[in-house]
């Protein structure tokens, strides 16, 4: 098996999905047991929320929402924003500033954790308050 073959995953149909040796999503089926899994891309409607592991969360359907970035169970994700979205992590800081961080309609932002600070590693249309 050559160096690109290695690093391709294959998605079997029905079965469990991982990212190195993390678990990401199960599909589940009839013959499946059913599983406390957190999905790993999930759309947020509520006003408060804090992070479960997920690595996608696209906010939409409420005026505003205050994200918790909980670095517990959460070590990457990617927020979208077709609302108002306020960002603060659960310990340390944004980028070893900030405390909170507001993103606006439209906005996209990817955060890594990394020695008890959160990251931002891509983003487009953010706004820093």
């Amino acid at each position: 098996m050559n160096t690109i073959t290695q690093r391709l995953t294959r998605k079997t149909i029905n079965g469990p999905r991982f990212l190195g040796n993390t678990l990401i999503e199960i599909e589940n089926t009839e013959e499946t047991e059913k599983t406390e899994i957190t999905p790993m891309k999930k759309i947020i409607t509520e006003s408060d929320y804090r992070t479960n592991g997920e690595i996608l969360l696209v906010i939409k359907d409420v005026e505003s929402c205050n994200i918790i970035l909980d670095s517990n169970t959460t070590e990457h994700i990617i927020i979208k924003a077709l609302t108002k979205v306020f960002i603060r992590p659960s310990s340390g800081k944004i980028d070893e500033y900030y405390d909170e961080i507001f993103i606006d309609w439209g906005a996209c932002v990817e955060f890594y954790m990394l020695e008890n600070n959160w990251y931002i590693v891509s983003s487009d249309g953010l706004k820093l308050e």
